[in-house]
């Protein structure tokens, strides 16, 4: 007889504390197209690009370039980014695809510095319609 994990064992996901594949961008061609039609707002430590999705939720892509670092400095500041989209997806309003192209300052940064930068550059509730872009 085997003892397996029980159904749902994990107790992050029974919680809610997970980040869902329906809550990313996973195709290039998904990124491409945020790139290409959304809008785009810089900061000091990140540049976000928005596309509205017409979707009932929001979805996150995270780009960290080669040039910020080795794999676990890039893998670092991906982890944050998502930490932060999975902890403020309240404030976030629905509907919204985000990329993320974070700098390098972003994996030393405080961590409430990047999450304010973060919720400074993500879309109002107004609607996609009334958005305007803050470059």
């Amino acid at each position: 007889m085997t003892s397996g994990p029980a159904p749902d064992a994990n107790p992050a996901k029974r919680r809610g504390l997970t980040f869902p594949k329906q809550s990313r961008l996973l195709r290039r061609a998904e990124f491409r197209r945020v790139y290409e039609e959304g809008q785009r707002r810089s900061a000091s430590l990140c540049t976000v690009f928005l596309r509205s999705n017409g979707r009932a939720q929001s979805r996150l892509g995270i780009t960290v370039p080669a040039r910020v670092g080795k794999a676990v400095r890039r893998n670092r500041i991906k982890r944050r980014l998502r930490e932060i989209f999975r902890l403020n997806r309240a404030a976030i309003p629905a509907g919204w695809d985000i990329v993320v192209n974070p700098r390098a300052q972003a994996a030393e940064a405080e961590f409430g510095r990047l999450q304010r930068e973060f919720l400074r550059l993500m879309p109002r509730a107004s609607g996609p319609a009334e958005e305007s872009p803050r470059s």
